[in-house]
């Protein structure tokens, strides 16, 4: 029982002489550790182009109040601020996911500003063809493939001098036919319209609306193209009036003394009445549209065309600082120098416009903005519903191009303001219904300018109040179904743009 006695006592002794020693050795752990570094707290300089697009977008974004992130007391502190910036590290995503309102179909992002300031010059890579992309099958149970059909061709560009043509038909690019997802192109379509070069076997429709594929083949090569986008200005004699066409394509700044010129020629045909064909004119520059209205017009230089629109903070602000919301007819055009072009008047009353579900944007203010002064005809199809103007906005000075960051090419393309007219009318979002309604019909293109062309011919029978031969008018009417046309997948489709922004500082 002793020696017993002396074991536990012994194990006792060493038990306790460990746990002495492994505290110890602990408090020696714990006094040789490192001491705990705190986080470094963000820093809105490791997000320069989100912190860009979120001031933009809260300063001039149209559609601001339905956006709670861009209200002006959204951020409590600058920590949460630019923690809100670093959940999303790609530009694109933070612009299209967190905020666009629901509403907004047409603000976007680039990030290469150069190329979208060559777009609204009309500067592209193009080939000089404009498509509408159209439904057939083979077989009736076989799967549904896209013909590209061409509406215009561009003076002077490849296709043109390639002897391509409106009214031919695209069955195959580089022996592929055009795939159909949904309702919309495949991407190895788009992939296969997006290149540099391509062969293009062509056919057309017959008069039953059935495609006949043909072994004819065409070589084309993109370039650097500017398309002046007057097509085609020219004066008709019919029974001895004079009447003006012009095919305008899209509102673009640098060629507004073009545009000028044709009206100069109509002035000089003694023009009484115009036929403006805006069909496949998808907008552009709002300055050009106040421009047009004025040669259209003229007998009403100074008073309102629109009045436009801002979010609420900035429309109080402007209100406060009686900023000019409203433009005008004026009577000289910009030309990029010290001299203003004086602009050649019509003086018309009437005017027939010629629309389609192409036709957007700056077309459509033109028409609206002229309605509460002479009388505006339109014929062909419902319009595209547009009437909201954006601006680019860049990472410079006040959100303009001054002292630019060099280290990136990004800018955004917001909604800005959308506008009425001088009575007070918004154009509706469903588009401006025509007068006279009458679609592109793919067997029966014409030629445009032509009296016999079909929605050319119905603007010349509503003006002169007679009918005229129309070439193959006796087919009836076919739908296709369409998937798209040229320059959808562009930034500026059917965007309307004025870079005539009151400044605000940051």
């Amino acid at each position: 029982m002793k020696n017993y006695l002396l074991v536990v006592l012994f194990n006792f002794l060493l038990f306790a002489s460990c746990s002495s020693d492994d505290d110890v050795a602990q408090e020696v752990i714990e006094e040789t550790e490192e001491p705990t570094t705190e986080t470094p707290p963000l820093d809105r300089a490791d997000y320069p182009v989100q912190d860009f697009i979120y001031q933009a977008m809260n300063l001039y974004y149209l559609y601001k109040g339905d956006i709670p992130e861009l209200a002006d007391n959204s951020f409590t502190d600058l920590n949460t601020y630019v923690t809100y910036l670093s959940q999303n590290p790609d530009p694109e995503n933070f612009f299209y996911d967190e905020l666009l309102s629901n509403q907004d179909r047409f603000s976007f992002i680039t990030d290469n500003y150069v190329e979208l300031e060559n777009s609204f010059s009309g500067v592209s890579m193009s080939d000089g063809l404009d498509f509408v992309y159209a439904g057939y099958q083979l077989e009736s149970s076989g799967p549904v493939y896209a013909a590209a059909v061409i509406r215009y061709v561009v003076p002077n560009s490849p296709a043109s001098e390639a002897g391509l043509t409106r009214s031919q038909v695209v069955t195959q690019i580089n022996g592929e036919r055009l795939t159909v997802t949904g309702d919309r192109l495949s991407s190895r379509a788009q992939e296969l319209l997006s290149l540099d070069s391509y062969t293009l076997t062509l056919g057309n429709y017959n008069n039953t609306g059935v495609l006949v594929e043909s072994d004819t083949e065409v070589s084309v090569n993109k370039i650097e193209l500017t398309e002046n986008p007057v097509g085609l200005a020219k004066t008709l004699d019919i029974d001895g009036q004079k009447i003006g066409y012009l095919l305008y394509n899209s509102f673009v700044r640098n060629f507004d003394d073009e545009l000028n010129a044709a009206f100069a020629d109509f002035k000089a045909d003694g023009v009484t009445d115009l036929v403006l064909d805006l069909r496949y004119n998808g907008g552009g520059s709002v300055a050009s549209a106040i421009d047009l209205a004025s040669m259209i017009t003229g007998q009403f230089e100074g008073d309102v065309i629109t009045k436009q629109q801002w979010n609420d903070d900035l429309q109080e602000i402007f209100e406060e600082r009686n900023e000019d919301l409203e433009d005008r007819f004026n009577s000289t055009i910009y030309t990029g120098t010290d001299q203003q072009e004086a602009i050649n008047s019509l003086n018309l009353n009437r005017l027939y416009v010629i629309g389609t579900g192409s036709t957007a944007s700056a077309s459509e203010l033109t028409i609206i903005g002229l309605r509460p002064y002479i009388e505006v005809t339109t014929i062909g199809t419902t319009t595209v519903g547009k009437f909201q103007a954006s601006a680019t906005l860049y990472d410079g000075d006040n959100f303009f191009k001054e002292n630019v960051n060099p280290d990136h090419t990004y800018a955004i393309q917001p909604l800005v303001y959308t506008y009425s007219n001088a009575k007070g009318v918004v154009g509706p979002p469903t588009g401006i219904e025509p007068d006279f309604e009458l679609a592109e019909d793919l067997r029966n293109y014409g030629t445009l300018g032509d009296p016999g062309e079909p929605l050319l011919n119905l603007a010349l029978q509503q003006i002169t109040g007679k009918r005229f031969q129309m070439k193959r008018n006796a087919l009836s009417p076919m739908t296709f179904e369409l998937y798209g046309e040229t320059g959808m997948d562009k930034p500026t489709y059917q965007r309307m743009y004025d870079n005539r922004l009151p400044q605000i500082k940051k």
